[in-house]
Protein backbone atom coordinates (compact mmCIF):
# COMPACT_ATOMS: atom_id res chain seq x y z
CA UNK A 1 0.00 0.00 0.00
CA UNK A 2 1.42 3.35 -1.04
CA UNK A 3 2.07 5.88 1.72
CA UNK A 4 -0.24 8.88 1.79
CA UNK A 5 1.37 12.25 1.20
CA UNK A 6 0.39 15.91 1.16
CA UNK A 7 -1.81 16.71 -1.83
CA UNK A 8 0.63 19.13 -3.47
CA UNK A 9 3.12 16.36 -4.34
CA UNK A 10 3.11 15.06 -7.92
CA UNK A 11 4.38 11.70 -9.19
CA UNK A 12 7.92 12.81 -10.03
CA UNK A 13 10.41 10.87 -7.83
CA UNK A 14 12.38 14.12 -7.39
CA UNK A 15 9.33 15.86 -5.91
CA UNK A 16 8.39 12.84 -3.81
CA UNK A 17 11.91 12.65 -2.38
CA UNK A 18 11.85 16.37 -1.59
CA UNK A 19 8.55 15.99 0.27
CA UNK A 20 9.60 12.82 2.08
CA UNK A 21 13.12 13.82 3.07
CA UNK A 22 13.35 17.62 3.22
CA UNK A 23 10.12 19.59 3.41
CA UNK A 24 9.30 20.45 7.00
CA UNK A 25 12.57 19.15 8.45
CA UNK A 26 14.25 21.80 10.64
CA UNK A 27 17.28 23.40 8.99
CA UNK A 28 19.96 25.11 11.07
CA UNK A 29 22.86 25.25 8.61
CA UNK A 30 23.44 28.83 7.44
CA UNK A 31 24.42 27.91 3.90
CA UNK A 32 21.34 25.73 3.49
CA UNK A 33 19.16 28.53 4.87
CA UNK A 34 20.69 30.94 2.34
CA UNK A 35 20.07 28.42 -0.45
CA UNK A 36 16.41 28.16 0.45
CA UNK A 37 16.09 31.94 0.73
CA UNK A 38 17.44 32.35 -2.82
CA UNK A 39 15.37 29.53 -4.26
CA UNK A 40 12.13 30.64 -2.62
CA UNK A 41 12.73 34.10 -4.07
CA UNK A 42 13.34 32.57 -7.50
CA UNK A 43 10.02 30.77 -7.16
CA UNK A 44 8.00 34.01 -6.99
CA UNK A 45 5.26 33.79 -9.63
CA UNK A 46 6.23 30.22 -10.49
CA UNK A 47 5.78 26.76 -8.99
CA UNK A 48 8.24 25.25 -6.51
CA UNK A 49 8.42 22.20 -8.77
CA UNK A 50 9.85 24.39 -11.55
CA UNK A 51 12.60 25.64 -9.24
CA UNK A 52 13.25 22.24 -7.68
CA UNK A 53 14.08 20.76 -11.08
CA UNK A 54 16.70 23.47 -11.53
CA UNK A 55 18.16 23.29 -7.99
CA UNK A 56 21.22 21.20 -8.79
CA UNK A 57 22.20 23.59 -11.56
CA UNK A 58 21.59 26.55 -9.26
CA UNK A 59 24.00 24.97 -6.77
CA UNK A 60 26.62 24.68 -9.49
CA UNK A 61 26.44 28.20 -10.89
CA UNK A 62 25.88 29.89 -7.51
CA UNK A 63 29.03 28.35 -6.00
CA UNK A 64 27.17 25.99 -3.70
CA UNK A 65 25.24 28.96 -2.32
CA UNK A 66 28.25 30.22 -0.39
CA UNK A 67 27.00 33.67 0.69
CA UNK A 68 30.54 35.06 0.85
CA UNK A 69 31.09 34.23 -2.82
CA UNK A 70 27.62 35.25 -4.01
CA UNK A 71 27.89 38.61 -2.21
CA UNK A 72 30.96 39.41 -4.33
CA UNK A 73 29.40 38.70 -7.74
CA UNK A 74 30.10 41.49 -10.22
CA UNK A 75 28.32 42.59 -13.39
CA UNK A 76 30.26 40.10 -15.49
CA UNK A 77 29.06 37.22 -13.32
CA UNK A 78 25.50 38.53 -13.36
CA UNK A 79 25.59 38.78 -17.15
CA UNK A 80 26.77 35.18 -17.37
CA UNK A 81 24.00 33.99 -15.07
CA UNK A 82 21.38 35.79 -17.15
CA UNK A 83 22.40 33.77 -20.22
CA UNK A 84 22.22 30.45 -18.34
CA UNK A 85 19.09 28.51 -19.33
CA UNK A 86 19.48 26.25 -16.29
CA UNK A 87 18.19 28.93 -13.89
CA UNK A 88 15.30 31.40 -13.77
CA UNK A 89 16.69 34.17 -15.97
CA UNK A 90 15.03 37.11 -14.30
CA UNK A 91 17.40 40.03 -13.72
CA UNK A 92 15.66 41.21 -10.58
CA UNK A 93 15.74 37.75 -9.04
CA UNK A 94 19.39 37.15 -9.94
CA UNK A 95 20.39 40.56 -8.62
CA UNK A 96 18.35 39.88 -5.49
CA UNK A 97 20.48 36.80 -4.78
CA UNK A 98 23.56 39.05 -4.60
CA UNK A 99 21.80 41.73 -2.58
CA UNK A 100 20.44 39.11 -0.19
CA UNK A 101 23.88 37.52 0.22
CA UNK A 102 25.25 40.88 1.31
CA UNK A 103 22.36 41.44 3.73
CA UNK A 104 22.68 37.83 4.94
CA UNK A 105 26.32 38.39 5.92
CA UNK A 106 25.40 41.53 7.86
CA UNK A 107 22.75 39.59 9.80
CA UNK A 108 25.23 36.79 10.46
CA UNK A 109 27.74 39.29 11.81
CA UNK A 110 25.12 40.94 14.03
CA UNK A 111 23.56 37.79 15.49
CA UNK A 112 26.41 35.29 15.24
CA UNK A 113 24.53 33.21 12.68
CA UNK A 114 21.62 33.69 10.31
CA UNK A 115 20.13 30.60 11.91
CA UNK A 116 19.89 32.31 15.29
CA UNK A 117 18.25 35.36 13.75
CA UNK A 118 15.70 33.68 11.49
CA UNK A 119 14.54 31.11 14.04
CA UNK A 120 13.77 33.90 16.50
CA UNK A 121 10.53 34.48 14.58
CA UNK A 122 9.22 31.18 15.97
CA UNK A 123 10.92 31.44 19.34
CA UNK A 124 13.73 29.07 18.41
CA UNK A 125 11.59 25.94 18.04
CA UNK A 126 9.41 24.63 15.19
CA UNK A 127 5.68 25.31 15.23
CA UNK A 128 3.77 22.05 14.86
CA UNK A 129 0.57 22.67 12.93
CA UNK A 130 -2.45 20.36 12.89
CA UNK A 131 -3.88 20.72 9.39
CA UNK A 132 -6.36 18.10 8.23
CA UNK A 133 -6.76 19.39 4.67
CA UNK A 134 -4.52 21.21 2.21
CA UNK A 135 -7.09 23.99 2.03
CA UNK A 136 -6.40 24.81 5.69
CA UNK A 137 -2.77 25.68 5.03
CA UNK A 138 -2.45 29.49 4.93
CA UNK A 139 -0.41 31.52 2.47
CA UNK A 140 1.00 33.60 5.31
CA UNK A 141 0.85 34.02 9.09
CA UNK A 142 1.61 36.81 11.59
CA UNK A 143 5.07 35.23 11.99
CA UNK A 144 5.79 35.37 8.27
CA UNK A 145 4.45 38.95 8.23
CA UNK A 146 6.96 39.90 10.94
CA UNK A 147 9.78 38.06 9.18
CA UNK A 148 9.02 39.77 5.87
CA UNK A 149 8.87 43.20 7.47
CA UNK A 150 12.19 42.78 9.24
CA UNK A 151 13.99 41.23 6.26
CA UNK A 152 12.85 44.09 4.04
CA UNK A 153 14.04 46.59 6.64
CA UNK A 154 17.45 44.93 6.46
CA UNK A 155 17.60 45.26 2.67
CA UNK A 156 16.51 41.80 1.54
CA UNK A 157 14.58 41.47 -1.73
CA UNK A 158 11.86 38.99 -2.82
CA UNK A 159 10.90 38.38 0.80
CA UNK A 160 7.17 39.08 0.84
CA UNK A 161 5.14 37.36 3.51
CA UNK A 162 4.01 34.52 1.20
CA UNK A 163 7.61 33.78 0.20
CA UNK A 164 8.62 33.93 3.86
CA UNK A 165 5.94 31.44 4.85
CA UNK A 166 7.00 29.05 2.08
CA UNK A 167 10.56 29.42 3.40
CA UNK A 168 9.35 28.63 6.93
CA UNK A 169 7.58 25.50 5.69
CA UNK A 170 10.55 24.34 3.66
CA UNK A 171 13.08 24.81 6.47
CA UNK A 172 10.95 23.22 9.18
CA UNK A 173 10.19 26.37 11.12
CA UNK A 174 6.62 25.15 10.79
CA UNK A 175 5.36 21.63 10.14
CA UNK A 176 2.53 21.92 7.63
CA UNK A 177 2.28 18.25 6.66
CA UNK A 178 -1.42 17.40 6.85
CA UNK A 179 -2.44 14.82 9.45
CA UNK A 180 -3.11 12.09 6.89
CA UNK A 181 0.41 12.42 5.47
CA UNK A 182 2.85 9.77 6.70
CA UNK A 183 5.42 12.53 7.37
CA UNK A 184 3.10 14.39 9.75
CA UNK A 185 4.04 12.43 12.86
CA UNK A 186 7.61 11.55 11.88
CA UNK A 187 8.48 15.19 11.24
CA UNK A 188 6.83 16.23 14.47
CA UNK A 189 9.03 13.87 16.46
CA UNK A 190 12.04 16.08 15.89
CA UNK A 191 10.22 19.36 16.38
CA UNK A 192 10.87 19.88 20.05
CA UNK A 193 14.52 20.69 19.56
CA UNK A 194 15.30 24.41 19.67
CA UNK A 195 18.10 26.18 17.85
CA UNK A 196 21.38 25.15 19.52
CA UNK A 197 22.37 27.81 22.03
CA UNK A 198 19.13 29.71 21.50
CA UNK A 199 17.94 31.71 24.49
CA UNK A 200 14.32 32.64 24.89
CA UNK A 201 14.72 36.42 24.72
CA UNK A 202 13.40 38.19 21.66
CA UNK A 203 16.17 38.86 19.17
CA UNK A 204 14.18 40.95 16.72
CA UNK A 205 12.11 43.97 17.67
CA UNK A 206 10.48 46.79 15.76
Amino acid sequence: MEQERCGWVNSDPLYIRYHDEEWGVPVHDDRKLFEMLVLEGAQAGLSWYTVLKKREHYRKVFDGFDPELVAAYDEQKLAALLTDEGIIRNRLKVQAAVTNAQAFLKVKHEFGSFDRYIWSFVGGSPVHQHRTRLSEVPASTPESDAMSKDLKKRGFKFVGTTICYAFMQATGMVNDHVKACFRYSTTAEGQGNPVPGFETETLVTD
